[in-house]
Protein backbone atom coordinates (compact mmCIF):
# COMPACT_ATOMS: atom_id res chain seq x y z
CA UNK A 1 0.00 0.00 0.00
CA UNK A 2 1.51 3.00 -1.41
CA UNK A 3 1.85 6.19 0.91
CA UNK A 4 -1.27 9.21 -0.55
CA UNK A 5 0.73 12.55 -0.87
CA UNK A 6 -1.69 15.35 -2.04
CA UNK A 7 0.88 18.14 -2.11
CA UNK A 8 4.56 18.96 -2.31
CA UNK A 9 4.20 20.93 1.01
CA UNK A 10 2.98 17.93 2.35
CA UNK A 11 6.17 16.35 0.91
CA UNK A 12 8.30 18.73 2.51
CA UNK A 13 6.76 18.53 5.94
CA UNK A 14 6.55 15.18 6.39
CA UNK A 15 9.67 12.49 6.34
CA UNK A 16 11.02 11.39 2.80
CA UNK A 17 8.63 8.84 0.79
CA UNK A 18 9.62 5.26 1.79
CA UNK A 19 9.62 3.84 -1.68
CA UNK A 20 11.11 7.23 -3.29
CA UNK A 21 14.33 4.77 -4.89
CA UNK A 22 12.56 1.84 -5.92
CA UNK A 23 9.70 4.32 -7.70
CA UNK A 24 12.77 5.87 -9.32
CA UNK A 25 13.56 2.75 -11.03
CA UNK A 26 9.97 2.76 -12.11
CA UNK A 27 10.40 6.02 -13.44
CA UNK A 28 13.32 5.37 -15.38
CA UNK A 29 12.12 2.32 -16.81
CA UNK A 30 9.74 4.25 -18.40
CA UNK A 31 12.06 6.50 -19.92
CA UNK A 32 14.35 3.63 -21.40
CA UNK A 33 11.39 2.44 -22.94
CA UNK A 34 10.60 5.39 -24.77
CA UNK A 35 14.31 6.45 -25.52
CA UNK A 36 14.76 2.67 -26.80
CA UNK A 37 11.12 3.08 -28.86
CA UNK A 38 12.50 6.47 -30.57
CA UNK A 39 16.16 4.47 -31.25
CA UNK A 40 15.37 1.13 -32.27
CA UNK A 41 13.09 1.96 -35.07
CA UNK A 42 15.27 3.33 -36.83
CA UNK A 43 18.08 0.90 -36.92
CA UNK A 44 14.96 -1.99 -37.97
CA UNK A 45 13.26 0.67 -40.42
CA UNK A 46 14.67 -1.14 -43.30
CA UNK A 47 13.39 -4.28 -42.44
CA UNK A 48 10.03 -3.28 -41.79
CA UNK A 49 9.94 -1.73 -44.98
CA UNK A 50 10.75 -4.99 -46.72
CA UNK A 51 8.92 -7.35 -45.07
CA UNK A 52 5.49 -5.14 -44.87
CA UNK A 53 6.22 -3.01 -48.18
CA UNK A 54 5.52 0.72 -48.69
CA UNK A 55 7.97 3.07 -50.28
CA UNK A 56 10.86 5.80 -48.51
CA UNK A 57 7.94 7.88 -46.81
CA UNK A 58 7.06 4.68 -45.03
CA UNK A 59 10.95 4.57 -43.02
CA UNK A 60 10.13 8.44 -42.56
CA UNK A 61 6.84 8.18 -41.34
CA UNK A 62 7.98 5.34 -38.39
CA UNK A 63 9.89 7.89 -36.57
CA UNK A 64 7.85 11.23 -37.60
CA UNK A 65 4.63 9.79 -36.02
CA UNK A 66 5.94 8.77 -32.98
CA UNK A 67 7.75 12.00 -32.45
CA UNK A 68 4.43 14.13 -33.98
CA UNK A 69 2.15 12.33 -31.57
CA UNK A 70 4.60 13.19 -28.54
CA UNK A 71 4.55 16.28 -29.43
CA UNK A 72 1.25 17.34 -29.32
CA UNK A 73 0.79 15.06 -26.57
CA UNK A 74 3.63 16.44 -24.43
CA UNK A 75 1.91 19.65 -24.31
CA UNK A 76 -1.11 18.43 -22.17
CA UNK A 77 0.65 15.36 -20.50
CA UNK A 78 2.07 16.75 -17.29
CA UNK A 79 -0.89 18.70 -16.91
CA UNK A 80 -3.29 15.40 -17.01
CA UNK A 81 -1.15 14.38 -14.01
CA UNK A 82 -1.74 17.40 -11.94
CA UNK A 83 -5.55 17.20 -12.51
CA UNK A 84 -6.00 13.16 -11.98
CA UNK A 85 -3.12 12.52 -10.39
CA UNK A 86 0.33 11.26 -11.65
CA UNK A 87 0.15 7.78 -10.72
CA UNK A 88 -3.01 7.07 -12.39
CA UNK A 89 -2.00 9.19 -15.47
CA UNK A 90 1.40 7.02 -15.47
CA UNK A 91 -0.25 4.30 -15.01
CA UNK A 92 -2.73 5.00 -18.12
CA UNK A 93 0.85 6.29 -19.85
CA UNK A 94 2.14 2.67 -19.34
CA UNK A 95 -0.76 0.60 -20.65
CA UNK A 96 -1.08 2.55 -23.68
CA UNK A 97 2.55 2.21 -24.46
CA UNK A 98 2.25 -1.42 -23.69
CA UNK A 99 -0.73 -1.91 -25.86
CA UNK A 100 0.26 0.55 -28.74
CA UNK A 101 3.69 -1.54 -28.54
CA UNK A 102 1.84 -4.88 -29.10
CA UNK A 103 0.04 -3.15 -32.24
CA UNK A 104 3.31 -2.89 -33.53
CA UNK A 105 4.26 -6.09 -33.18
CA UNK A 106 1.60 -7.79 -35.05
CA UNK A 107 1.42 -4.61 -37.95
CA UNK A 108 0.45 -6.49 -41.35
CA UNK A 109 0.71 -3.20 -43.34
CA UNK A 110 3.03 0.09 -42.80
CA UNK A 111 -0.55 1.97 -42.19
CA UNK A 112 -1.25 0.10 -39.02
CA UNK A 113 2.29 0.08 -38.11
CA UNK A 114 2.70 3.74 -38.24
CA UNK A 115 -0.67 3.90 -36.32
CA UNK A 116 0.58 1.93 -33.82
CA UNK A 117 3.31 4.40 -34.17
CA UNK A 118 1.25 7.03 -33.07
CA UNK A 119 -0.51 5.38 -30.39
CA UNK A 120 2.81 4.81 -28.34
CA UNK A 121 3.92 8.25 -29.24
CA UNK A 122 0.57 9.80 -27.61
CA UNK A 123 0.57 7.31 -24.28
CA UNK A 124 4.26 8.35 -24.26
CA UNK A 125 3.67 11.48 -23.98
CA UNK A 126 0.84 10.97 -21.09
CA UNK A 127 3.13 8.38 -18.96
CA UNK A 128 6.77 10.66 -19.23
CA UNK A 129 5.91 13.64 -17.47
CA UNK A 130 4.50 12.46 -14.88
CA UNK A 131 7.80 10.53 -13.72
CA UNK A 132 9.66 13.85 -13.76
CA UNK A 133 7.26 15.67 -11.64
CA UNK A 134 7.05 12.87 -9.08
CA UNK A 135 10.94 13.01 -8.59
CA UNK A 136 10.97 16.64 -7.61
CA UNK A 137 7.45 15.70 -4.99
CA UNK A 138 9.32 12.97 -3.48
CA UNK A 139 13.08 13.32 -3.10
CA UNK A 140 14.34 15.96 -0.24
CA UNK A 141 16.14 18.26 -1.52
CA UNK A 142 19.52 16.75 -0.79
CA UNK A 143 18.49 13.76 -2.57
CA UNK A 144 17.39 14.87 -5.63
CA UNK A 145 20.58 15.88 -7.81
CA UNK A 146 21.60 11.92 -6.78
CA UNK A 147 18.13 11.18 -8.42
CA UNK A 148 18.70 12.98 -11.38
CA UNK A 149 22.40 12.07 -12.03
CA UNK A 150 21.12 8.26 -12.55
CA UNK A 151 19.34 9.32 -15.44
CA UNK A 152 23.06 10.09 -17.05
CA UNK A 153 24.59 6.75 -16.86
CA UNK A 154 20.92 5.11 -17.39
CA UNK A 155 20.29 6.94 -20.73
CA UNK A 156 24.07 6.46 -21.40
CA UNK A 157 23.77 3.05 -21.40
CA UNK A 158 20.41 2.59 -23.41
CA UNK A 159 21.84 5.01 -26.32
CA UNK A 160 24.84 2.64 -26.44
CA UNK A 161 23.17 -0.56 -26.37
CA UNK A 162 19.59 0.38 -27.95
CA UNK A 163 21.01 0.49 -31.75
CA UNK A 164 22.89 -2.98 -30.52
CA UNK A 165 20.12 -4.59 -29.00
CA UNK A 166 18.13 -3.82 -32.06
CA UNK A 167 20.17 -5.10 -34.74
CA UNK A 168 20.56 -8.42 -32.55
CA UNK A 169 17.04 -8.74 -32.33
CA UNK A 170 16.45 -8.26 -35.97
CA UNK A 171 19.38 -10.71 -37.27
CA UNK A 172 18.77 -12.97 -34.77
CA UNK A 173 15.25 -13.59 -36.08
CA UNK A 174 13.76 -15.30 -32.82
CA UNK A 175 10.88 -17.52 -33.65
CA UNK A 176 10.91 -15.67 -37.11
CA UNK A 177 9.73 -12.64 -35.95
CA UNK A 178 12.61 -10.43 -37.11
CA UNK A 179 11.87 -6.92 -36.74
CA UNK A 180 8.78 -7.27 -34.47
CA UNK A 181 10.94 -8.60 -31.82
CA UNK A 182 12.21 -4.92 -30.88
CA UNK A 183 8.45 -4.20 -29.86
CA UNK A 184 7.83 -7.37 -27.81
CA UNK A 185 10.34 -6.97 -25.43
CA UNK A 186 8.03 -3.83 -24.87
CA UNK A 187 5.57 -5.76 -23.37
CA UNK A 188 7.19 -7.86 -20.11
CA UNK A 189 8.99 -3.79 -19.65
CA UNK A 190 5.62 -2.27 -20.13
CA UNK A 191 4.34 -4.57 -17.78
CA UNK A 192 7.07 -4.52 -15.11
CA UNK A 193 6.85 -0.82 -15.31
CA UNK A 194 3.06 -0.85 -14.39
CA UNK A 195 3.34 -3.48 -11.81
CA UNK A 196 6.26 -1.48 -10.32
CA UNK A 197 3.93 2.10 -10.73
CA UNK A 198 1.21 0.37 -8.57
CA UNK A 199 2.88 -0.53 -5.70
CA UNK A 200 5.89 2.03 -5.21
CA UNK A 201 4.62 5.30 -6.93
CA UNK A 202 3.38 7.76 -4.56
CA UNK A 203 -0.68 9.46 -5.49
CA UNK A 204 0.36 13.15 -5.92
CA UNK A 205 -1.93 15.91 -7.47
CA UNK A 206 -1.67 19.21 -7.29
CA UNK A 207 -3.70 21.29 -5.34
CA UNK A 208 -4.19 24.05 -8.15
CA UNK A 209 -3.93 22.43 -10.87
CA UNK A 210 -3.79 24.23 -14.45
CA UNK A 211 -6.95 23.47 -16.94
CA UNK A 212 -6.35 22.30 -20.13
CA UNK A 213 -5.93 24.29 -23.63
CA UNK A 214 -7.33 22.09 -25.65
CA UNK A 215 -7.89 25.05 -28.45
CA UNK A 216 -4.24 25.38 -27.98
CA UNK A 217 -3.18 21.75 -28.44
CA UNK A 218 -5.15 21.65 -31.46
CA UNK A 219 -3.87 24.40 -33.21
CA UNK A 220 -0.01 23.91 -32.56
CA UNK A 221 -0.82 19.68 -33.41
CA UNK A 222 -2.40 21.07 -36.42
CA UNK A 223 0.63 23.27 -37.71
CA UNK A 224 2.58 20.77 -36.91
CA UNK A 225 1.37 18.39 -38.94
CA UNK A 226 1.15 20.97 -42.24
CA UNK A 227 4.79 20.84 -42.09
CA UNK A 228 5.74 17.48 -42.01
CA UNK A 229 2.95 15.65 -44.06
CA UNK A 230 3.76 17.60 -47.40
CA UNK A 231 7.77 17.19 -46.52
CA UNK A 232 6.85 13.47 -46.28
CA UNK A 233 4.55 12.72 -48.73
CA UNK A 234 5.17 15.85 -51.19
CA UNK A 235 8.05 13.90 -52.78
CA UNK A 236 6.43 10.49 -53.60
CA UNK A 237 3.27 12.72 -55.41
CA UNK A 238 5.83 14.56 -56.91
CA UNK A 239 5.00 18.11 -54.99
CA UNK A 240 1.54 18.30 -56.10
CA UNK A 241 -0.12 21.70 -55.02
CA UNK A 242 -1.63 20.95 -52.11
CA UNK A 243 1.47 20.21 -50.80
CA UNK A 244 2.95 24.04 -50.68
CA UNK A 245 -0.70 25.23 -49.74
CA UNK A 246 -0.14 23.26 -46.54
CA UNK A 247 3.05 24.74 -45.66
CA UNK A 248 1.79 27.86 -46.45
CA UNK A 249 -1.46 26.79 -44.11
CA UNK A 250 1.29 25.89 -41.48
CA UNK A 251 2.58 29.48 -40.93
CA UNK A 252 -0.52 31.18 -40.77
CA UNK A 253 -1.49 27.88 -37.80
CA UNK A 254 1.03 28.69 -36.19
CA UNK A 255 0.69 32.34 -36.55
CA UNK A 256 -2.88 32.12 -35.17
CA UNK A 257 -1.97 29.71 -32.29
CA UNK A 258 0.14 32.98 -31.19
CA UNK A 259 -2.11 35.19 -31.54
CA UNK A 260 -4.36 32.85 -29.61
CA UNK A 261 -1.65 32.51 -26.71
CA UNK A 262 -1.08 35.54 -25.76
CA UNK A 263 -4.53 36.20 -25.17
CA UNK A 264 -5.88 33.81 -23.82
CA UNK A 265 -7.78 34.39 -20.53
CA UNK A 266 -6.61 31.67 -17.45
CA UNK A 267 -3.62 29.03 -18.77
CA UNK A 268 -2.55 28.96 -22.09
CA UNK A 269 -0.32 26.48 -23.01
CA UNK A 270 3.18 28.58 -23.20
CA UNK A 271 2.68 31.34 -20.87
CA UNK A 272 3.39 34.78 -22.64
CA UNK A 273 5.40 36.07 -20.64
CA UNK A 274 8.50 33.29 -21.34
CA UNK A 275 9.29 34.94 -25.34
CA UNK A 276 10.52 38.12 -23.33
CA UNK A 277 13.42 36.05 -22.15
CA UNK A 278 15.94 36.20 -23.90
CA UNK A 279 17.34 32.24 -22.81
CA UNK A 280 13.66 30.68 -23.80
CA UNK A 281 13.04 32.64 -27.31
CA UNK A 282 16.56 31.85 -28.20
CA UNK A 283 16.76 28.13 -26.84
CA UNK A 284 13.49 27.28 -29.03
CA UNK A 285 15.49 28.37 -32.18
CA UNK A 286 18.33 26.58 -31.29
CA UNK A 287 16.61 23.66 -30.03
CA UNK A 288 14.48 23.22 -33.38
CA UNK A 289 17.83 24.14 -35.31
CA UNK A 290 20.15 21.52 -33.87
CA UNK A 291 17.43 18.80 -33.01
CA UNK A 292 16.45 18.62 -36.63
CA UNK A 293 20.31 18.15 -37.85
CA UNK A 294 20.45 15.28 -35.48
CA UNK A 295 17.21 13.14 -36.11
CA UNK A 296 17.81 13.54 -39.36
CA UNK A 297 20.97 12.06 -39.68
CA UNK A 298 20.73 9.74 -37.48
CA UNK A 299 17.89 7.76 -39.68
CA UNK A 300 19.37 8.72 -43.34
CA UNK A 301 22.99 7.31 -41.47
CA UNK A 302 21.25 4.15 -40.66
CA UNK A 303 19.40 3.68 -43.58
CA UNK A 304 22.97 4.29 -45.99
CA UNK A 305 24.66 1.96 -44.22
CA UNK A 306 21.53 -0.88 -44.24
CA UNK A 307 20.52 -0.65 -47.65
CA UNK A 308 22.92 1.71 -49.81
CA UNK A 309 25.86 -0.55 -48.16
CA UNK A 310 24.77 -3.27 -47.33
CA UNK A 311 25.50 -3.66 -43.40
CA UNK A 312 23.07 -6.16 -41.42
CA UNK A 313 20.92 -4.59 -38.88
CA UNK A 314 23.43 -5.76 -35.93
CA UNK A 315 26.56 -4.13 -38.22
CA UNK A 316 24.66 -1.02 -38.57
CA UNK A 317 23.70 -0.75 -35.03
CA UNK A 318 27.43 -1.13 -33.92
CA UNK A 319 28.57 1.38 -36.48
CA UNK A 320 26.55 3.70 -34.19
CA UNK A 321 28.21 2.57 -31.07
CA UNK A 322 31.30 5.58 -31.24
CA UNK A 323 29.01 7.97 -31.61
CA UNK A 324 27.01 7.15 -28.42
CA UNK A 325 29.88 6.57 -26.48
CA UNK A 326 31.38 9.84 -27.87
CA UNK A 327 28.62 11.79 -26.48
CA UNK A 328 28.89 9.91 -22.73
CA UNK A 329 32.98 11.11 -23.12
CA UNK A 330 31.56 14.31 -23.91
CA UNK A 331 28.71 14.98 -21.36
CA UNK A 332 31.26 14.40 -19.22
CA UNK A 333 33.83 16.62 -20.11
CA UNK A 334 31.28 19.19 -20.33
CA UNK A 335 30.88 19.00 -16.38
CA UNK A 336 34.22 20.08 -16.38
CA UNK A 337 34.03 23.01 -18.65
CA UNK A 338 30.37 24.30 -17.51
CA UNK A 339 31.84 27.20 -15.91
CA UNK A 340 32.11 28.64 -19.45
CA UNK A 341 28.53 28.32 -20.31
CA UNK A 342 27.51 29.33 -23.79
CA UNK A 343 31.18 29.10 -24.85
CA UNK A 344 31.27 25.07 -24.22
CA UNK A 345 27.49 24.97 -26.52
CA UNK A 346 29.49 26.86 -29.26
CA UNK A 347 32.74 24.50 -29.18
CA UNK A 348 30.15 21.44 -29.01
CA UNK A 349 28.31 22.50 -32.45
CA UNK A 350 31.41 23.21 -33.88
CA UNK A 351 33.40 20.20 -32.99
CA UNK A 352 30.26 18.67 -34.03
CA UNK A 353 30.66 20.19 -37.34
CA UNK A 354 34.01 18.74 -37.88
CA UNK A 355 33.21 15.55 -36.78
CA UNK A 356 30.43 15.33 -40.16
CA UNK A 357 32.77 17.03 -42.18
CA UNK A 358 35.84 14.21 -41.06
CA UNK A 359 32.30 11.67 -42.06
CA UNK A 360 32.35 13.18 -45.22
CA UNK A 361 35.93 12.82 -45.73
CA UNK A 362 35.70 9.27 -44.93
CA UNK A 363 33.44 8.63 -47.09
CA UNK A 364 35.32 10.26 -49.91
CA UNK A 365 38.90 8.36 -49.35
CA UNK A 366 36.73 4.81 -48.39
CA UNK A 367 34.28 4.63 -51.06
CA UNK A 368 31.47 2.62 -51.45
CA UNK A 369 33.39 -0.27 -49.18
CA UNK A 370 33.57 1.76 -46.13
CA UNK A 371 33.72 -0.13 -43.31
CA UNK A 372 32.24 0.88 -39.50
CA UNK A 373 35.87 0.86 -38.15
CA UNK A 374 36.64 3.65 -40.91
CA UNK A 375 33.79 5.67 -39.72
CA UNK A 376 34.21 5.09 -35.89
CA UNK A 377 37.17 7.53 -35.69
CA UNK A 378 34.92 10.81 -37.12
CA UNK A 379 31.66 9.65 -35.30
CA UNK A 380 33.32 10.06 -31.67
CA UNK A 381 34.48 13.53 -32.57
CA UNK A 382 30.70 14.24 -33.61
CA UNK A 383 29.81 12.41 -29.87
CA UNK A 384 31.48 14.42 -27.68
CA UNK A 385 30.38 17.43 -29.43
CA UNK A 386 27.01 17.05 -29.28
CA UNK A 387 27.68 15.94 -25.45
CA UNK A 388 29.23 18.96 -24.96
CA UNK A 389 26.09 21.10 -27.05
CA UNK A 390 23.47 19.22 -25.33
CA UNK A 391 25.14 19.05 -21.70
CA UNK A 392 24.85 23.35 -20.94
CA UNK A 393 21.98 23.86 -23.37
CA UNK A 394 18.65 22.90 -21.01
CA UNK A 395 20.27 24.56 -18.57
CA UNK A 396 21.20 27.57 -20.06
CA UNK A 397 17.43 27.86 -21.25
CA UNK A 398 16.02 26.80 -18.43
CA UNK A 399 17.77 28.99 -15.18
CA UNK A 400 16.23 32.13 -16.11
CA UNK A 401 12.74 30.77 -15.70
CA UNK A 402 10.53 31.61 -12.77
CA UNK A 403 9.15 29.09 -10.78
CA UNK A 404 5.41 29.67 -11.56
CA UNK A 405 6.37 29.72 -15.26
CA UNK A 406 8.34 25.96 -15.23
CA UNK A 407 5.52 24.04 -15.91
CA UNK A 408 5.15 25.74 -19.46
CA UNK A 409 8.70 26.08 -19.98
CA UNK A 410 9.79 22.84 -19.93
CA UNK A 411 6.59 21.45 -21.85
CA UNK A 412 7.64 23.51 -24.56
CA UNK A 413 10.93 22.79 -24.86
CA UNK A 414 10.52 19.48 -24.51
CA UNK A 415 7.84 19.79 -27.26
CA UNK A 416 9.96 22.06 -29.40
CA UNK A 417 12.46 18.92 -28.92
CA UNK A 418 10.62 16.30 -30.59
CA UNK A 419 8.68 18.40 -33.27
CA UNK A 420 12.54 19.72 -33.75
CA UNK A 421 12.84 15.65 -34.54
CA UNK A 422 9.94 15.03 -36.80
CA UNK A 423 10.95 17.99 -38.99
CA UNK A 424 14.46 16.37 -39.79
CA UNK A 425 13.26 13.16 -40.41
CA UNK A 426 10.80 15.05 -42.98
CA UNK A 427 13.21 17.48 -44.13
CA UNK A 428 16.39 15.52 -44.69
CA UNK A 429 14.91 12.13 -45.25
CA UNK A 430 13.21 13.55 -48.14
CA UNK A 431 16.00 15.42 -49.89
CA UNK A 432 17.68 12.20 -49.00
CA UNK A 433 15.56 9.94 -50.96
CA UNK A 434 14.95 13.01 -53.43
CA UNK A 435 18.53 12.79 -54.26
CA UNK A 436 18.32 8.24 -54.60
CA UNK A 437 17.02 8.51 -58.44
CA UNK A 438 19.61 10.55 -60.00
CA UNK A 439 22.61 9.23 -57.71
CA UNK A 440 22.07 5.83 -58.78
CA UNK A 441 21.85 6.82 -62.35
CA UNK A 442 25.38 9.14 -62.13
CA UNK A 443 26.85 5.90 -60.19
CA UNK A 444 25.43 3.95 -63.61
CA UNK A 445 26.60 5.71 -65.97
CA UNK A 446 30.18 5.63 -64.15
CA UNK A 447 30.46 2.33 -63.91
CA UNK A 448 29.22 1.68 -67.62
CA UNK A 449 32.49 1.44 -69.53
CA UNK A 450 33.54 -1.34 -67.15
CA UNK A 451 29.91 -3.22 -67.83
CA UNK A 452 30.47 -2.43 -72.05
CA UNK A 453 34.07 -4.78 -72.06
CA UNK A 454 32.28 -7.07 -69.27
CA UNK A 455 29.70 -7.77 -71.88
CA UNK A 456 32.35 -7.55 -75.08
CA UNK A 457 34.04 -10.37 -73.50
CA UNK A 458 30.86 -12.95 -73.76
CA UNK A 459 30.05 -11.44 -76.98
CA UNK A 460 27.29 -8.93 -76.55
CA UNK A 461 27.99 -6.08 -78.37
CA UNK A 462 25.55 -3.17 -80.12
CA UNK A 463 22.47 -2.51 -79.61
CA UNK A 464 21.94 -5.20 -77.64
CA UNK A 465 24.62 -3.99 -75.36
CA UNK A 466 23.31 -0.75 -75.83
CA UNK A 467 19.76 -1.67 -74.31
CA UNK A 468 21.38 -3.28 -71.48
CA UNK A 469 23.49 -0.90 -70.64
CA UNK A 470 20.64 1.60 -70.42
CA UNK A 471 18.43 -1.19 -68.85
CA UNK A 472 20.84 -1.08 -65.79
CA UNK A 473 20.64 2.61 -65.53
CA UNK A 474 16.68 2.60 -65.83
CA UNK A 475 16.35 -0.23 -63.32
CA UNK A 476 18.49 1.00 -60.56
CA UNK A 477 17.09 4.67 -60.86
CA UNK A 478 13.22 2.70 -60.47
CA UNK A 479 14.18 0.70 -58.04
CA UNK A 480 16.26 4.11 -55.87
CA UNK A 481 12.55 6.10 -56.43
CA UNK A 482 9.82 2.76 -56.15
CA UNK A 483 6.87 3.81 -54.05
CA UNK A 484 6.84 0.39 -53.08
CA UNK A 485 9.38 -2.05 -53.06
CA UNK A 486 7.19 -5.07 -53.04
CA UNK A 487 6.53 -4.23 -56.27
CA UNK A 488 9.67 -5.25 -59.25
CA UNK A 489 9.85 -1.63 -61.86
CA UNK A 490 9.04 -2.65 -65.18
CA UNK A 491 12.03 -1.08 -66.28
CA UNK A 492 13.73 -4.10 -63.98
CA UNK A 493 11.01 -6.88 -65.70
CA UNK A 494 12.21 -5.85 -69.15
CA UNK A 495 15.66 -6.11 -68.30
CA UNK A 496 15.17 -9.93 -66.84
CA UNK A 497 14.02 -10.52 -70.59
CA UNK A 498 16.38 -8.90 -72.29
CA UNK A 499 19.38 -10.86 -70.69
CA UNK A 500 17.03 -13.72 -71.49
CA UNK A 501 17.62 -13.10 -74.96
CA UNK A 502 21.75 -12.72 -74.79
CA UNK A 503 23.76 -15.89 -75.81
CA UNK A 504 25.10 -16.32 -71.97
CA UNK A 505 22.26 -15.51 -69.71
CA UNK A 506 23.92 -16.70 -66.45
CA UNK A 507 27.32 -14.60 -67.73
CA UNK A 508 25.37 -11.20 -68.38
CA UNK A 509 23.37 -11.43 -65.11
CA UNK A 510 26.51 -12.23 -62.92
CA UNK A 511 27.76 -8.53 -64.65
CA UNK A 512 24.75 -6.74 -64.70
CA UNK A 513 24.38 -7.33 -61.05
CA UNK A 514 27.80 -6.33 -60.18
CA UNK A 515 27.35 -3.27 -61.82
CA UNK A 516 24.33 -2.45 -60.63
CA UNK A 517 25.24 -2.98 -57.33
CA UNK A 518 28.08 -0.62 -58.03
CA UNK A 519 25.87 1.66 -59.42
CA UNK A 520 23.58 1.94 -56.46
CA UNK A 521 26.23 2.06 -53.45
CA UNK A 522 27.15 5.06 -55.19
CA UNK A 523 24.07 6.71 -55.52
CA UNK A 524 23.46 6.49 -52.02
CA UNK A 525 27.07 7.38 -51.23
CA UNK A 526 26.42 10.40 -53.91
CA UNK A 527 23.02 11.25 -51.46
CA UNK A 528 24.91 10.39 -47.61
CA UNK A 529 27.57 13.27 -48.81
CA UNK A 530 25.02 15.69 -50.08
CA UNK A 531 23.02 15.22 -46.87
CA UNK A 532 26.33 15.85 -44.68
CA UNK A 533 27.09 18.82 -46.08
CA UNK A 534 23.08 20.41 -44.79
CA UNK A 535 23.99 18.47 -41.41
CA UNK A 536 27.05 20.84 -41.54
CA UNK A 537 25.63 23.71 -42.76
CA UNK A 538 22.72 23.19 -40.05
CA UNK A 539 25.29 22.85 -37.40
CA UNK A 540 27.32 25.89 -37.89
CA UNK A 541 23.36 27.88 -37.96
CA UNK A 542 23.52 25.99 -34.57
CA UNK A 543 26.57 27.79 -33.45
CA UNK A 544 25.44 30.92 -35.05
CA UNK A 545 21.67 30.85 -33.52
CA UNK A 546 23.81 29.85 -30.01
CA UNK A 547 24.08 34.05 -29.81
CA UNK A 548 20.66 34.47 -29.17
CA UNK A 549 21.24 32.53 -25.85
CA UNK A 550 22.68 34.40 -22.77
CA UNK A 551 26.63 33.86 -22.04
CA UNK A 552 25.71 32.08 -18.55
CA UNK A 553 22.63 29.94 -17.59
CA UNK A 554 22.87 32.14 -14.18
CA UNK A 555 24.62 35.78 -13.51
CA UNK A 556 26.59 34.72 -10.30
CA UNK A 557 28.12 32.22 -13.03
CA UNK A 558 30.07 34.64 -14.47
CA UNK A 559 33.65 35.39 -13.76
CA UNK A 560 34.37 38.70 -11.85
CA UNK A 561 36.07 41.49 -13.27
Amino acid sequence: MTTPLTTPEAVEESAPYRWRWAALFVILAAEVMDLLDAMVTNIAAPSMRADLGGGASTIQWLAAAYTLAMTGGLLTGGRLGDIFGKKRMFVVGAIGFTIGSLLCAVAMSPEMLIGARVIQGLFGAVMLPQGLGMIKEIFPPKEMQSAFALFGPVMGLSAVGGPILAGWLVDADFFGTGWRMIFIINLPLGVAALLGALRFLPEIRSPHPLKLDIPGVILASTGALLIIYPLVQGRENDWPAWSFVMLGASVVVFAVFGWYEARKKGDPLIVPSLFRKRAFTGGLIVGVVFFSGMAGFMLVFNVYTQVGLGYSAIKAGLAGVPWSAGMIVGMGIMQALKRFGRKVLHGGALLMAAGVGGVLITLNIAGIGVTPWQLAPALIVTGIGMGLLMGPFFDIVLAGVESHETGSASGALTATQQLGNAFGVALLGTLFFGMLGSGVTTGASDAAPKLRAELAAVQVTGAQQDRLVEGVRACGHDRAVAKDVMVAPASCTALEREVGATPNPQAVGAALAGSGETAFKSGFSLAMKNVLWVVIGMLLLTFVAGFLLPKYAREEDAPAH
